[in-house]
């Protein structure tokens, strides 16, 4: 039964991962977007530095690197798919 609640208490801790990491990436659309006259370089360096940021706070939740650049990649890919798919639809 211990088991089970690590368990549970693991896919808790993604879930919050996830999420915090999902509105990290909202401010890095948003300062990109505010940021959108900036040469491609300084984007680069802000998407780097926003990455170094989503890692560390994922990994003060999880405390483990391993499954926090699993879920860092896995959040980044759904915001792209998400990012993509809104920006298809709008005109």
């Amino acid at each position: 039964m211990k088991k089970e609640l690590k368990n549970g208490g693991d896919l808790v801790k993604v879930y919050s991962v996830i999420l915090m990491q999902m509105m990290i990436w909202s401010l890095y659309t948003l300062l990109e977007w505010l940021s959108q006259h900036d040469h491609p370089i300084y984007n680069g360096i802000m998407f780097i530095v926003f990455l170094f940021i989503a890692m560390k706070c994922g990994n003060l939740i999880m405390k483990s690197t391993r499954k926090t650049l699993f879920t860092t990649l896995v959040s980044l890919g759904v915001y792209f798919s998400l990012y993509l798919t809104m920006s298809i639809f709008s005109i």
